[in-house]
């Protein structure tokens, strides 16, 4: 039996009793209710009038019309409450007995006779009252045996449903539970047995046909696929890093929870879209792909992003993906990964850095300056005879406060770089100028180690749109560093040439040359060539760098091992 049909009928025949029994109650309160109004109207009243009556007839000697009026009023009612038998002929004879009683009012024996009239009828309803009153007794206990008979069979049918409806119900429930936890730990040979062929047995069936196929799949190679793939994606999507994936074609195949919280979208908004679609929407979204989408080479600058209820930055980095089919030999592109790494703690660092060594070279260069005025009054006569040991320290305090100076100067610059309050003076510049500048400002360090500093200049160049003094100070480190690496007696060579609408600048040196494994590294930040004197900071090519790129020009590094260096730079000429 169906497990609804079973509850239709329990439920059913609970109903049907509860009717019952209200209908039972109804009709025996009812009948209760009319024995008690039956014994009021015509037993009750009764009473009531003869009881006037006799009082009416004691009081007729005093005040005989009144009391007569009384009494024929209760005798009027009496007359029309007639319910018993024998009633009808004491109350006829009450009625004669009372009209001999109006023509004689003084006659004792007429009133006694009414008297015993009255009585009569006194006694009758008396007796009828307590028929009446055994009958609804009799009705009030039939009334609660039938309530209690009925109330019982409720409360077994009740009871019964109680005990074993829950149980039919919740231990299949429990069972399919309890199999349906094994199915959820991949223990797909679990099966559900119920004999009964209600509801559950077409859920075990349905249940163990759901296993079978589980069980299936779990052995197929989809399977696995299926798995591994959601396996990537809950490793990317757990991730700290917002990452996107593109295919081959521009169209979003994934993004993680990082991606989407930065671009401000939803998932189902980005999923299989074209991303150069999205970008025209979404600002961040372009800043993102534009590069892959444009297919250009940008510089890796970090991304300011407005992410966890600040300011962040992110350093982007786009990943080719391709792979080898099999049985092929070439391999084929399929997409990109776009990961965004949140670089934050480390450019707060970075500018706490940067503050840093600003606040220390700003300090450092008044009292170097106090050092190197010191050194110049002791070199004068006046300030006293000085022999050559003294001399000699005093040259070596002031090579070193030189040095002291320079490396505070390039900390300052970087600073001022780093936090972009470098200010550029971007103008028409004469280029034989500012290589003029630069070689007689290394002319007596180049004199001092016996080296020539060559100058070959093609004629009639025309006027370039730089910053001539942040131009010549990078070319005066290009020379410094050329003489410090170049042996005695060597020479230097500055070229100054227009090459594709540009003038070019070249140092070029006869020194010892660059390993091919540091050239890439050469303008990095505090990097300095293993093997070499430490003398520096390692800023020099880094800030020369920055210089040459804030002018929209490009600096580059050739050399060979034993043959020497040639560093370049390029500047744009100037149009007006």
């Amino acid at each position: 039996m169906k497990i609804k049909t079973k509850l239709n009928l329990g439920v059913g025949l609970l109903f049907v009793l509860i009717l019952i029994l209200t209908l039972v109650s109804a009709f025996y309160i009812f009948s209760i209710k009319k024995d008690t109004e039956n014994i009021l109207k015509a037993n009750y009243n009764t009473l009531e009038y003869s009881r006037n009556m006799l009082l009416s007839l004691d009081q007729i000697d005093i005040n005989e019309m009144e009391k007569i009026t009384v009494f024929e009023t209760n005798l009027l009612k009496q007359l029309s409450n007639i319910t018993e038998i024998g009633e009808e002929k004491a109350t006829n004879d009450l009625k004669n007995n009372f009209n001999l009683l109006k023509q004689n009012p003084s006659s004792v024996s007429v009133k006694n006779q009414i008297r015993a009239d009255i009585f009569e009828i006194m006694k009758l309803n008396m007796k009828a009252i307590k028929q009446k009153s055994d009958i609804a007794k009799h009705t009030a206990e039939t009334a609660n045996l039938w309530i209690a008979i009925t109330g019982t069979l409720c409360f077994l049918i009740a009871f019964n449903l109680l005990i074993n409806l829950p149980n039919n119900i919740a231990n299949p429930i429990q069972e399919l539970t309890e199999s349906i936890k094994q199915i959820a730990n991949k223990n797909y040979s679990e099966r559900v047995h119920f004999l009964k062929h209600n509801e559950f047995g077409d859920l075990a069936k349905s249940f163990n046909t759901m296993a079978k196929k589980l069980q299936e799949y779990n052995n197929s190679n989809l399977y696995k696929l299926l798995f591994e793939k959601k396996r990537l994606e809950t490793l990317i999507n757990n991730m700290h890093d917002p990452i996107i994936g593109l295919d081959e074609q521009g169209y979003i195949l994934f993004a993680n929870d990082e991606a989407l919280k930065i671009m401000g979208v939803k998932l189902d908004d980005v999923i299989g879209k074209l991303a150069a679609n999205l970008a025209l929407k979404n600002d961040l979204i372009k800043s993102l792909i534009i590069a892959e989408l444009e297919n250009k080479k940008q510089k890796a600058v970090p991304m300011k992003i407005f992410a966890d209820g600040k300011e962040s930055y992110f350093e982007k980095e786009i990943v080719n993906i391709t792979i080898k089919p099999t049985g092929e030999e070439h391999t084929i592109y399929i997409g990109d990964v776009i990961i965004l790494r949140n670089i934050t703690p480390f450019k707060e660092l970075d500018f706490a850095k940067t503050n840093f060594i600003a606040t220390i070279s700003h300090e450092l260069k008044t009292p170097i300056s106090s050092i190197k005025l010191s050194l110049q009054l002791l070199e004068k006569d006046q300030t006293g005879i000085l022999n050559d040991e003294q001399k000699h320290l005093i040259e070596s305090v002031k090579e070193d406060s030189d040095r002291l100076l320079k490396i505070t100067g390039e900390l300052l610059e970087l600073s001022q770089l780093e936090t972009g309050n470098i200010k550029l003076n971007i103008e028409k510049s004469n280029p034989y100028e500012i290589v003029h500048y630069a070689t007689e400002a290394v002319k007596v360090q180049a004199e001092q180690k016996q080296i020539e500093l060559n100058i070959e200049a093609d004629e009639n160049l025309p006027s370039v749109k730089a910053d001539s003094e942040k131009t010549a100070w990078v070319l005066i480190n290009f020379l410094t560093n050329a003489i410090r690496y170049s042996s005695e007696s060597s020479k230097i060579t500055v070229k100054l040439k227009e090459e594709n609408d540009q003038i070019v600048f070249r140092v070029i040196d006869t020194g010892k040359g660059i390993d091919n494994r540091y050239k890439a590294k050469v303008f990095d930040k505090y990097f300095q060539i293993p093997g070499s004197h430490k003398s520096g900071t390692g800023l020099g090519l880094a800030i020369s760098k920055e210089f040459i790129e804030a002018q929209n020009g490009t600096i580059s590094v050739e050399s060979e091992l034993g043959l020497g260096s040639t560093f370049t730079i390029a500047l744009k000429l100037f149009n007006v």
